[in-house]
């Protein structure tokens, strides 16, 4: 039978599951791991999405993305159900009720779809060059950071691995005519990323969130993209440097990191 109370289970063969013993509660268990090379963001982004629609999400990070099904991190793990890639999980968070754009209308969820659009051509590349590319960046933090996090032997390989995998994601999107040198395509995204930023600042204004008083999905993509930048202390900041100059911007990470997230301005700003 069940215990009396909501248990993660991390050790054995299998991934953690979440056991409950009230009839009809739900308990995620989110399993949260870097495995992809761009999932600070989606860690950042699903946990502000659970929080902002109630949905009773329990995070646990495993170190061997042997443990999860498929290898795919991050993963939502409800009973017997299995849900990974982040649209998913937050279309089967919806289909259980925990909906944060109930209020919207028609043209701010279509705004919505425009603006995520928006975050993953301009600001993610510069997400991933900022992490993976950038060298002093990814020897002096990524590397070690996440290898401290990844079980012998993946972290011999692994983080190589990931770099290797972001440049192509990058070259694969952004690599072509008139951009023939990485150079070229490097000033390009970051071009891209602080017109991103500077749109966002422009589209937030004075409120608190961008469709007013009241987190909606729009308001957790864009703390999951800007959240990396916002909390990593890392030597080359050029992303986090323009991001200082938008303080509206600042003052939104800010307030869910506080509100949401129970953390102090200072504690936001930790090497995570």
């Amino acid at each position: 039978g069940h215990e009396a109370r909501p248990h993660l289970l991390a050790d054995g063969p299998q991934f953690p599951r979440v056991f409950n013993a009230t009839s009809g509660a739900l308990f995620y268990a989110f399993l949260t791991h870097c495995e992809q090379v761009f999932s600070p963001a989606l860690q950042s982004l699903l946990q502000a999405y659970a929080k902002f629609s109630g949905a009773p999400l329990i995070v646990n990070t495993i170190n061997n993305c042997r443990r999860a099904p498929k290898g795919d991190l991050p993963v939502l793990v409800s009973e017997d159900t299995v849900v990974s890639q982040p649209a998913k999980i937050l279309n089967f968070l919806r289909r259980q009720k925990y909906n944060a754009d109930y209020d919207l209308s028609a043209k701010q969820g279509a705004d919505t779809l425009a603006y995520i659009a928006l975050l993953e051509e301009k600001l993610l590349p510069a997400l991933l060059h900022t992490f993976w590319i950038e060298s002093e960046n990814y020897c002096s933090v990524t590397k070690p950071w996440f290898a401290s996090r990844i079980a012998f032997p993946l972290s011999l390989y692994l983080p190589g691995k990931m770099s290797r995998e972001a440049l192509n994601r990058i070259l694969l999107t952004k690599g072509g005519p008139p951009l023939y040198s990485l150079t070229e395509v490097e000033a390009q995204i970051y071009r891209d990323a602080k017109e991103c930023l500077n749109l966002l600042s422009k589209r937030l204004g004075t409120s608190q969130f961008f469709f007013g008083d009241t987190p909606t999905t729009l308001d957790a993509f864009v703390f999951g993209f800007l959240a990396p930048i916002y909390k990593v202390c890392f030597p080359r900041v050029q992303l986090q440097e323009h991001l200082k100059q938008l303080p509206n911007l600042c003052r939104f990470c800010d307030d869910i990191l506080t509100c949401y997230f129970r953390l102090t301005v200072s504690d936001g700003r930790q090497p995570s």
